[in-house]
C-alpha cells in the first residue's frame, strides 16, 4: 500500500472563522465525505490544522495508486463545490504508520 498526503487549501486564510451558510454546507458534506473514507480504511487520519498563517485541511491515505488518491482528491466535496477549493497531493513514500 501507498500512503499519499492531502491538502485542502480554503478560499481565504480566515476560512475558519468568517465561512458563509454555504461554506458550512460545503463543509459538513466534505466531512461526512471525510469520515466514510475513514470508515472504509482508506483515510489513516485526517482533519483541519490552525496554522497561525492560514488554516488549511489535511488527510493522509493509504491506497494502491495514484490515480486512486487522484480520484479521492477531486472528488470531495470542497473541491467539486467551485468554491475556491484547492489541493495538494504528495506521496510518502516512506511513511511509517502505527498499526
Amino acid at each position: 500500500m501507498k500512503h499519499f498526503f492531502y491538502k485542502l487549501i480554503p478560499p481565504r486564510p480566515t476560512f475558519p472563522v468568517d465561512m458563509t451558510e454555504a461554506e458550512t454546507v460545503i463543509m459538513q458534506e466534505h466531512f461526512v465525505y471525510w469520515s466514510s473514507l475513514f470508515a472504509e480504511h482508506k483515510a489513516v487520519v485526517y482533519g483541519p490544522v490552525m496554522d497561525p498563517k492560514g488554516s488549511f485541511g489535511v488527510a493522509v491515505v493509504e491506497l494502491e495508486d495514484e490515480s486512486t488518491a487522484k480520484s479521492i482528491a477531486g472528488n470531495d466535496p470542497a473541491i467539486k463545490s467551485n468554491a475556491g477549493f484547492r489541493f495538494e497531493l504528495h506521496l510518502m513514500p516512506d511513511a511509517i504508520v502505527r498499526l
